[in-house]
């Protein structure tokens, strides 16, 4: 007799991660089965504190969107819920803030990337899901990665090095930030 775990859909997935046992873990809801994404590494949180900053000092006094945190979820489609270490949602995309995740993906996506973590795969659900752009953030290396996708919709990832400047494209249009001060 074959046993088939029972799946689960996105609001099931916020209430099971809103558990207090649950409040300390890193939870994502992949393909209907939730996931245990372990806990950041101090590095990894820093940075991923140090992104928010950067993004909240350029769109707040703008009033451009929302920035959130490691904790933000996003359906990005059935039985698929993700939480990048930060994320920027534009005005146009977020106008209600009501509720526990967000529908769809964030105009930009941030992930300080882990060891065994699949971020080409993280960064097609993203962009797939309506997200513009994902910086795919290695800490150790001191190096961020740029993705979009292309006209043809092929994923494009352009690294940039602790020497260059990461800017906001269409996105966050005039925004800049020296990778040097992600690290620094």
């Amino acid at each position: 007799m074959l046993v088939r775990e029972q799946l689960i859909d996105a609001e099931t997935f916020f209430e099971i991660a809103s558990l207090p046992e649950n409040e300390e873990r890193r939870l994502e809801l992949e393909d209907g089965i939730i996931v245990d994404m372990g806990s950041s590494t101090r590095l990894n949180t820093v940075t991923g504190s140090r992104i928010n900053y950067f993004l909240n000092a350029w769109v707040l006094p703008r009033k451009l969107g929302f920035v959130t945190g490691a904790d933000g979820g996003f359906k990005l489609a059935i039985g698929r819920v993700r939480r990048p270490d930060t994320a920027f949602m534009s005005l146009a995309r977020a106008v209600n803030l009501q509720g526990v995740e967000f529908d769809g993906a964030p105009d930009l996506a941030v992930e300080v990337v882990s060891p065994d973590e699949d971020i080409f795969k993280k960064a097609r659900e993203y962009l797939g899901g309506g997200g513009r752009m994902v910086w795919a953030v290695y800490a150790e290396e001191q190096t961020v990665y740029v993705m979009r996708l292309d006209d043809k919709g092929i994923l494009t990832s352009v690294p940039y090095g602790i020497d260059d400047t990461l800017d906001g494209g269409d996105v966050l249009p005039g925004f800049t930030l020296a990778v040097r001060e992600i690290f620094d």
